[in-house]
């Protein structure tokens, strides 16, 4: 089981804008000198989410050039806000960067309020995920002579003449991670040979006391499309080695007590700045067209904590992830600077570092 650190950090003001971004470089270096596998990056717009977040393709690409031994991901990209082009050219970029060793988490979006400030409507936005994929793989495929490539995909617009570059360093191009959630998304994962996120929840419920029932069932239905894909055992040993479970916030602490203790300060930070948001995503959800049909509960509920929560001590959380591992998960990517990134905050997070490298990882990875 490989652990891999989520650098998921927000700020609430502009002024500490450049200090998360310089507190987030420390952190995943730390990880790296720690033994974690991967650094994954989300990839969010707006309402004060997380700095590096608006182009985390930069901030990968600056930590690679500091950490050549480690895997990149994205948890994940938000396909419908990025044109084909770019998405494919940045890609192959990074994955010469990374000589090969990164992982592209792919989903449709979250909210509205990202969408609007990129001339998306949200109910559209599962379609152009859709087709930017699509004109993605055919831009990788395209040769110089090969007829040109029409884009026509909501806001996003082209004509290809030529191909694109970099060609990509792997082999047709950089894996991708789709979210298992869906029997497309698990589809089109299997079939490629590519590892997938594997989600903890069934929609419209973000929630509930029993994920390990909800990671078992994705799991399954991907890994049996894997298997039933024809692809060569390296193939299906490597997709599954980097088949991830996303927590949203890891606490270690020496007790369990201390760790519960210390993880409602966090998640209490954390929901103060999802309630601003929140404001926001109201003011986007003012027509048909842009209005969720889920809603996230509150942070400090149990059924949010059970869902995206990974928290105790050493002994506590090895207990926890042990069905995980014999499952079959390969990646537990973990959210340790989850909410505002304040001192107090990057100290709990180096905590969690030290504690999983040391006493966790011996025991699973």
């Amino acid at each position: 089981m490989r652990f891999s650190v989520f650098l998921n950090a927000r700020t609430m003001r502009p002024e500490d804008d450049r200090q998360l971004m310089k507190d987030l470089e420390t952190h995943a270096l730390r990880a790296g000198d720690l033994g974690f596998s991967a650094i994954f990056m989300p990839d969010h717009h707006f309402n004060g989410y997380m700095p590096v977040a608006s182009d985390s393709f930069i901030f990968a690409a600056y930590l690679a050039a500091k950490m050549p031994q480690m895997h990149f991901g994205f948890s994940v990209v938000s396909v419908p806000l990025h044109h084909p082009v770019r998405l494919a050219e940045r890609i192959n970029i990074l994955d010469h960067i990374t000589e090969g060793k990164l992982l592209v988490g792919i989903g449709s979006g979250t909210t509205p309020e990202e969408m609007i400030g990129f001339g998306v409507n949200y109910k559209d936005a599962g379609a152009i995920s859709d087709r930017n994929l699509e004109l993605a793989e055919a831009l990788w495929a395209k040769a110089m002579e090969d007829p040109a490539i029409e884009i026509d995909n909501g806001p996003h617009q082209g004509r290809v003449l030529q191909r694109i570059a970099p060609a990509p360093f792997t082999s047709g191009h950089a894996r991708l991670m789709p979210v298992a959630m869906k029997e497309t998304s698990a589809q089109r994962a299997a079939t490629h040979g590519w590892p997938a996120f594997i989600p903890a929840f069934t929609p419209p419920r973000i929630g509930g006391t029993e994920p390990f029932v909800h990671v078992k069932k994705f799991f399954d239905i991907y890994r049996d499309k894997l298997t039933a894909a024809g692809h060569s055992d390296e193939v299906v040993a490597s997709a599954l080695d980097w088949t991830t479970h996303t927590y949203q916030c890891v606490h270690v602490a020496e007790s369990d007590d201390q760790a519960r203790e210390e993880l409602e300060v966090i998640l209490r930070a954390y929901q103060a700045a999802v309630e601003r948001e929140a404001e926001f995503n109201a003011r986007a959800e003012s027509n048909a067209e842009n209005t969720k049909t889920d809603r996230t509960p509150n942070a400090l509920t149990e059924d949010w904590i059970g869902t995206w929560c990974l928290y105790g001590s050493p002994e506590t959380v090895i207990e926890h992830l042990t069905p995980y591992k014999e499952l079959g998960i390969g990646n537990v990517l973990c959210g340790t600077t989850t909410g505002p990134l304040t001192e107090e905050r990057l100290r709990l997070g180096n905590q969690t570092l030290d504690l999983v490298s040391r006493k966790v990882m011996p025991a699973l990875a």
